[in-house]
């Protein structure tokens, strides 16, 4: 059996509210086991014995799109994978400011190669500091206080098929997961 994370994108965002109890409930009903959810942004903790990752995430695709009307993008990780991740250390040469927040994103397609890294955005909002096989490690610059309003510019890079935590949040995810 293999334990995984589900980072699950859409859950709570807009006019979707999807209660933790439901969401446990939907993972149970695909015969998942030691189903468990963490904080509400759609982080879930189970057990499978299916070998074929990329059939176990396009069964639960299909599953939480049936059960909610919606599409929602899923991406697993071992908590093994997501500490490799984070032992990364991606953001260790930066002095982290206070209008700075720290992330990792998910993406569904192998990262694009042959970016110049650190890729500042045109508003100077985001900057990529580092890509993985799956991943990108991404600095949200806050300007006048303000998180970045959208995505295009990453959506354009990596795919809208990508979930985001921030990197605090992440450690978080990781060591509830152990704690299962």
């Amino acid at each position: 059996m293999t334990t995984y994370i589900a980072l699950l994108r859409g859950i709570n965002v807009g006019g979707h509210r999807v209660k933790m109890e439901e969401l446990r409930r939907l993972f149970a009903e695909l015969g998942l086991a030691n189903v468990r959810t963490y904080i509400q942004t759609g982080n879930v903790f189970f057990a499978s014995d299916e070998p074929d990752r990329a059939a176990l995430t396009a069964r639960i695709e299909q599953h939480l799109a049936q059960a909610l009307g919606y599409a929602v993008p899923t991406f697993l990780r071992t908590p093994d994978e997501l500490e490799e991740l984070l032992t990364l250390n991606a953001f260790g040469h930066l002095a982290v400011t206070d209008n700075m927040r720290l992330c990792l994103m998910l993406l569904k397609e192998p990262a694009p190669t042959g970016l110049s890294l650190p890729l500042l955005s045109p508003k100077g909002d985001m900057e990529i500091i580092h890509l993985t096989g799956h991943e990108a490690f991404v600095v949200w610059h806050l300007l006048d206080g303000r998180a970045p309003a959208g995505t295009t510019f990453l959506d354009k890079l990596l795919g809208r098929q990508t979930t985001t935590r921030f990197l605090h949040t992440t450690a978080k995810i990781l060591e509830a997961a152990r704690q299962g």
